[in-house]
């Protein structure tokens, strides 16, 4: 059965196999990033309130689960920032008594951690993915885009507030654009930061899908090392993919597809990475999606990107 808030479970190479949550269902974001991969956000606001009522959530995923589903992590995110759903703390404590074991991830921008409710209900959580990619305050208007209110030191605040308060763990990501936020500045800022943060793991990544602008490129392997090295960040290696390939027959496998790429473009290989299905088998699916004519593909770095047709 199709579900509208559930999508996945995924490869994530920062949590393993994790089942998501979209908790906005529309892009409903504090911030309007030039990458972002989900496209441009339709409503830019600050305003938490039910955007998706947590007994809505919560009956798919009881339905889920019914249906024999499984997954080693449950990710609340989706087409938006999460903290913006009033309801984040009820679904979390739900999804404890009907996935009871799994440890619960939250997503977020960070643009909302000033906000000590939001800051109790996150407690709640396992692991928070908190993304930062400028403190230098024009970049950050440049590449994110914010809704006012929004600051590097509002969010610099609301972080470090947060890691007083919260006992699980802390992944911080940094998102590098080529000429956004690649600068010296910014990288002088993160150093003397991060210390502070203390995360319990940093990944400093760049883009590898279309972003909202085609403006939007990914820095070089020289910069990414660079950064890496400076931030203490972790070092990536080669998926362990090919060990955690799954079997569907080939309506789940185009319904895994379909689910998949509603959410973001992709290529073939980001989707058999990310579904844990053997190329071969995404190409299978892509091809009864086209035969629906159901996709829209775009050219673009790396090999064809596919989506959804809205």
């Amino acid at each position: 059965m199709a579900f509208k808030y559930i999508f996945g479970p995924v490869m994530s190479g920062r949590l393993g196999l994790s089942l998501g949550l979209d908790l906005l269902g529309e892009n409903i974001c504090s911030m309007d990033c030039v990458y972002c991969e989900v496209g441009a956000t339709t409503t830019l606001t600050l305003d938490r309130r039910a955007w998706v009522p947590a007994r809505v959530i919560l009956d798919e995923l009881s339905r889920w689960v019914a249906e024999g589903g499984d997954t080693e992590y449950v990710t609340l995110g989706g087409s938006g920032e999460p903290t913006l759903n009033a309801d984040m703390g009820e679904v979390i404590r739900g999804v404890r008594r009907i996935v009871p074991g799994k440890p619960v991830a939250v997503l977020t921008n960070a643009s909302t951690l000033h906000l000590p409710d939001v800051r109790r209900e996150l407690c709640l959580a396992d692991v928070v993915l908190p993304s930062l990619d400028s403190l230098v305050p024009q970049e950050m208007r440049r590449l994110n885009r914010c809704v006012a209110g929004v600051d590097p030191e509002t969010v610099a605040q609301g972080l470090l507030a947060f890691r007083e308060e919260f006992s699980g763990a802390i992944f911080l990501e940094v998102l590098l654009a080529a000429g956004y936020n690649d600068s010296k500045e910014n990288l002088q800022a993160l150093q003397e930061f991060v210390p502070r943060l203390d995360p319990d793991r940093v990944d400093v990544v760049t883009l590898t899908r279309p972003g909202t602008l085609d403006a939007a490129r990914a820095v070089d392997e020289s910069t990414m090392a660079r950064w890496r090295e400076a931030l203490h960040a972790h070092q990536p290696h080669a998926a362990h993919a090919e060990a955690r390939v799954r079997q569907l027959p080939p309506e789940q496998a185009a319904d895994a597809v379909r689910s998949s790429l509603a959410r973001r473009p992709q290529t073939v290989l980001q989707l058999a990475g990310g579904i844990g299905l053997a190329p071969e088998r995404v190409r299978e699916a892509l091809e009864r999606l086209e035969r629906e004519n159901a996709l829209v593909t775009r050219e673009g770095e790396g090999g064809p990107y596919y989506s959804v047709r809205r």
